[in-house]
């Protein structure tokens, strides 16, 4: 028995539920804060937990390079050796090693490529992504695939969405089937329809506990990311969770949310707290601007984290200033708290039958309005 959803409610395509894992439930839908490397950069792991966080990232092709999943496994597992024992999905490494253009070469069999690290060379094939994210003991494992670059020809598209598929039915066939555990195949296609349709349909096929849409927010534009999401969702299960991988700002989360997505993960919440960007419920905040050097009031009078209840923005600006470590603390921990308040929001009013479609902006403000000091 793999890991198991429960629809709980919709509101009009968005979705309510829950899915149970050998490592706790997942409420969705849900925001998982990227830990690449076995940390959330910046963040304690209990710490992300207090944000409202249920299940974070990891991945392979960073994991296997340095320390190694072999090393990892006597540990015990990324959830031990991070100290984080909820549940983890781990990338499959497809997505960084496609990204080594002039370090890999790929085959059918899959991809040899030399480490950003250390120059050493490494295959990654559908059966050893599978072994090494069963090493690290990911509670949800992705298939290996090929993300596909944008712009590409619709026959660019075809030919690497046609050998995602055959490398998915590989990674289905290598999973080790555990309690509570499970394997998500990732839809792709580019932008054309019928593609994204051939991809649902194969991976429908081969069966999986849950289904990725792979191979968005790279260039193409939110507003044709959501007409591709409009597509394909409705290839996909209704009784299986749906993950959009790699998105993003909250606008295209709420977005998403309204086509019936139910996961996602982004680097953004923690890149821009370490770059003095913070998300607010009054709009995004430069913390470099000179308009907060004297500035008296909380960063988001409306949020309840430790940077808002307990500094000025004129004390954040001056960590900034200042390149202090606490000021990337502070910010990355307020981001990851917006944007798990916006997953409780967007789930609250689903759960009471509000209808998320139109303008994502107008549905940001309406969720989470600002609030005064």
């Amino acid at each position: 028995m793999t890991l198991s959803f429960e629809l709980l409610a919709t509101a009009g395509d968005a979705r309510l539920g829950r899915i149970d894992t050998a490592h706790g439930p997942i409420r969705t839908p849900a925001f998982m804060p990227v830990g690449t490397a076995a940390t959330v950069k910046a963040m304690r792991p209990e710490d992300v937990r207090a944000t409202g966080a249920d299940i974070l990232l990891g991945n392979t092709y960073h994991l296997m390079l340095r320390p190694t999943a072999e090393l990892i496994a006597r540990h015990g597992g990324l959830h031990k050796f991070m100290n984080w024992p909820g549940p983890i999905l781990t990338d499959s490494g497809g997505f960084q090693v496609m990204s080594l253009a002039g370090l890999r070469k790929m085959t059918e069999e899959g991809v040899r490529f030399r480490s950003h690290i250390d120059g050493s060379y490494h295959m990654l094939t559908p059966e050893r992504s599978i072994e090494i994210q069963y090493l690290l003991d990911a509670t949800i494992t992705m298939a290996f695939d090929e993300c596909t670059p944008y712009p590409a020809t619709q026959s660019q598209a075809a030919e690497s969405m046609r050998l995602s598929m055959r490398w998915a039915r590989r990674s289905k066939d290598a999973f080790i089937e555990r309690k509570g555990y499970g394997v998500f195949g990732i839809v792709q296609g580019s932008v054309f329809p019928d593609l994204r349709r051939e991809s649902a349909e194969a991976l429908r096929e081969i069966g999986f506990p849950g289904y990725a849409i792979g191979g968005l927010a790279v260039g193409e534009g939110q507003a044709q990311m959501f007409e591709t999401l409009d597509f394909t969702t409705h290839h996909l299960p209704t009784d299986k969770p749906r993950y959009l991988m790699g998105v993003g700002r909250p606008a295209d989360i709420a977005g998403a949310v309204a086509r019936g997505v139910d996961m996602f993960d982004c680097v953004m919440p923690t890149r821009s707290g370490r770059t003095a960007q913070a998300f607010t419920r009054t709009g995004e905040l430069n913390l470099r601007n000179a308009r907060f050097a004297d500035d008296p009031a909380p960063l988001d009078a409306g949020c309840a984290c430790p940077a808002c209840t307990g500094y000025s923005r004129a004390y954040l600006r001056h960590l900034v200033k200042a390149e202090e470590i606490l000021g990337m603390m502070l910010l990355t921990w307020h981001n990851l708290q917006f944007y798990q308040d916006l997953m409780a929001a967007l789930r609250a009013a689903i759960a009471g039958g509000d209808n998320l479609a139109g303008d994502p902006e107008a549905v940001l403000r309406r969720l989470l309005p600002a609030a005064t000091a």
